[in-house]
This record gives structure tokens, sequence and C-alpha cells, in this order.
């Protein structure tokens, strides 16, 4: 029997819920419990929340604006920023921001969440671990004295100081890490070694299968056909695809298939349009598609709607899906993505992945979704940890720098005959660590 746990994550941008997503089959009654609007919420918890959520809506959204947007975005990094790994030594001593943290949840932040958590174990007659996918709710079960284990999943390939707890030594919160620089990173913050585990970071099983990964090797091996048109990639490493991939079919099960990520907060919206100009004419030839992923921000889906409009491809990019057609499938130059909820955005999107090839997008948690195949066209990242994401996929050959989107119609094509994007893809789908849901299942489950 799977041992089920409390899974907390915060409505702040997509990252921690995309990250508890893959988990909600864990979680107790199958819900995952949202630390920031949960039902009874006390309103001084809720205002602290809120004011957090907004804050960092506002400077993601100010960085576009030249030198005072840029001005009040760096200042706000800074406090959670990463120091450079190297030289190692030691980075245990507490931030400006954990301090504040602290200083919150000792005065009551939280308390009352733990409080219900714990009177639910009592009705249960067990006390259930937490798995949290963000450090202030494990620091508050810590706190407040939470009886069971805390497990803390890391969504970023690097961390801020913030993610480990304030005398980390004497702390029981143990972590999920998504790759080995943040296991590193984590014993440099001070963390016992023995509450880390080298994980991955959770992927979605319905993208994957089992752990033989079936539906995952199926989905890429059409995938490649579709970046690799000249061929030039499977001539000099066809060995290499039979024995990771498999078969590879005649045809590919769909047309070149782009996908840009919306950020959360609505940054970068206006990427999606100068590629929606570059690409125009193979959208209405149908030699590409392109899914705009607007997730549950109506106003993000109001302007993709008005610019396509504006360049007459209302014809080519409809939304939304309807039931009958699942997202990814619409026979069409091209949908954008929306959902009225984020539960429904998630199941949505990661359908839409399954026929996806390239993964256009700001280097968030998605820098991740590399090991399903995907290969990753990096758009300008927002913030420190997006900064070291962004190193991370670079390093791995799983992504690259966007050129000029106004340009996508040549840059994006020349890389498609030389095979680079069907390298890329291999590499993240080999190197990427791909079974970090099956891993915390089996962590928790001891």
């Amino acid at each position: 029997m799977m041992q089920k746990a409390w899974i907390v994550s915060v409505d702040m941008g997509y990252g921690h819920q995309r990250t508890a997503f893959p988990l909600r089959h864990l979680a107790f009654e199958g819900k995952v419990i949202q630390a920031n609007h949960y039902p009874g919420i006390p309103e001084r918890d809720k205002k602290i929340w809120q004011y957090s959520k907004k804050f960092y809506e506002f400077v993601s959204r100010l960085k576009r604006i030249p030198l005072f947007g840029e001005t009040i975005f760096f200042t706000f990094d800074h406090f959670q920023k990463i120091f450079a790994f190297y030289p190692k030594r030691d980075l245990s001593k507490p931030n400006f921001q954990l301090k504040q943290i602290y200083s919150l949840i000792k005065k009551g932040w939280g308390r009352d969440l733990i409080k219900r958590l714990k009177t639910q174990n009592s009705k249960l007659k067990t006390n259930l671990p937490i798995i949290s996918t963000f450090f202030t709710p494990a620091f508050m079960a810590e706190i407040n004295n939470y009886p069971g284990e805390i497990f803390c999943v890391v969504c970023d390939a690097d961390i801020a100081r913030t993610w480990a707890p304030l005398i980390p030594p004497k702390s029981k919160i143990k972590y999920f890490a998504p790759n080995q620089r943040v296991v590193e990173r984590l014993k440099l913050y001070g963390v016992k070694a023995e509450n880390i585990f080298l994980t991955g970071y959770p992927l979605p099983k319905e993208n994957m299968g089992t752990k033989n990964l079936e539906i995952l090797k199926r989905d890429l091996s059409h995938r490649i056909l579709n970046l690799d048109p000249q061929k030039r990639y499977r001539k000099n490493y066809d060995l290499l695809i039979k024995k990771y991939v498999g078969q590879i079919p005649p045809k590919s099960n769909h047309p070149l298939t782009i996908m840009f990520a919306v950020g959360g907060a609505g940054a970068q919206k206006e990427i999606a349009i100068e590629i929606l100009k570059s690409l125009k004419e193979k959208i209405e030839k149908k030699e590409v598609k392109i899914i705009l992923v607007a997730g549950i921000r109506k106003k993000v889906k109001d302007y993709l709607e008005e610019k396509i409009k504006k360049l007459g491809l209302e014809d080519y990019i409809v939304t939304p899906h309807n039931e009958s057609t699942p997202p990814g499938y619409v026979d069409k130059g091209g949908e954008i993505l929306f959902e009225k909820d984020t539960e429904g955005y998630f199941q949505s999107f990661n359908s839409a992945l399954r026929k996806t090839d390239i993964l256009w997008t700001k280097p968030s948690e998605l820098s991740f979704y590399c090991a399903l195949g995907l290969p990753i066209i990096i758009a300008p990242p927002i913030g420190s940890q997006e900064d070291f994401n962004q190193e991370w996929l670079l390093r791995l050959g799983a992504g690259l720098n966007q050129e000029n989107p106004a340009y996508a119609d040549q840059w994006l094509f020349d890389l498609l005959d030389s095979g680079w994007f069907a390298e890329a893809s291999l590499q993240g789908f080999i190197e990427g660590k791909k079974l970090g849901t099956f891993n915390i299942e089996k962590i928790i489950s001891k």
C-alpha cells in the first residue's frame, strides 16, 4: 500500500504548484494543500502570503521597464541571490530574508495550518509525512513541532540560502534534490548529508508511464522525426537512439510543434507575438504548429487573442480546446492553452507536451522537463535562480539561449536542419533525471 502524505504547496506563480502536481496521488484524499489559501486560513496569515505574492508578481513585470524597473528588480533579487559555488566554503550563516521568515513564523504565521494537520493526524491515528514544495511551510511545520517527517522538494537547479533552515544541523527537515549541485549546495548551507536525497525533479507520470518509461519513449520516437528532418542526427547516432528510445516509426504522429510558455506572472508574453510574426507564413502553410500557454491568466489569453487577430491568424490559432479535442491535438496552425484553474491547466499542459517537439520558456522549473526529451529554447531568465537554471541547461546540452525571436523563421529552422534539436532532445532524455516521482514514493514509504 502506498504511503500517503500531506502534500503542501503555495499559489505563487506556477513553479511550486507544478512541482506538487505529479505527487497528488500521494496526497491524503487526493488534495494538495495550498498553504496560502486553504479553507479557514486566518486573515493575518492570508495577508502575509498575499503581500508576498503580489510583490513578486509586480517586481517580475516591472523588470521589463528600462532603468527604473530593472533597478527595482535588481534590488529585490539581491536578497534571494545565489552566491558562486566556488570556492567551496561554509555558507550556513542565515541571510536577512530567512531571518524575516523565521521571525514571522515564531509570531504565529502558519501555526493554524500545522495545528490543523496535527488534528487530522490524531483522527487518523497516524502522523502522515509532510511533503512541501516550498521551504516556508516546511519551516512552519518544524517550528510548530510537527511530529511526523517533514520533506521539502527543491524545484530549481541551484538554490539560495533561504531554502535551508535557520540552524541546519539541528533541523529534521529532509530534502528531495533535483540534481547533484543542489545536494552539494545544501551541504554548504549546513544541512546534514543524511537529510538530503538525490531524487530528481518530480515529473508527471502521465508523460512517462511506469518506470520503464514506455509512454515517454513512444512519444520521443515521434518527436525525433520532427527534430531531425534531414536525418543528420539519426545517421550518426542510430545505435544510441535504438539503445535508449527504441525503434523509430516511419512517420511522426503530429506536425512540428513549438510550445511557448508565458511565465506565471504574465511575463514575456510579448515574445510570443514576435514568434507569431516571424512564423506567420509557416503557420498558415501548416509547416509548424504553435501552442501558446496562457495558463490560468485570462488577461494573458485576451492579450494573445487580440494580437493574433491583428496578425490575421485567428483562423489558424484557436482557443480554447474542448473535451473531444485534447490540448495539443487541435488540427490547426496552433492553439492557446488556457484553463480556469491550475489543476485543469497542468492536466492540459502535460497532455499537450506529448505532441510538443520544442519547449520555449524562461528557465523556471520547466527546465527539468528536458528529461522528457524536450529540447528547450531559453527565454531571458527572471531572477537569480533562473540564471542558474539556465546555466544548468546549457551545461547539460539540453537547451540553448533564444536568438532574436523576430528571426525565428531563420535560425530555428537552421538548427532543425543541422540536427541540433534532436541532439539536445536525446541529451536531456539520457542525462536528465526522470524518476523523481517514483523515487519520492519509495523514500516516504520506507
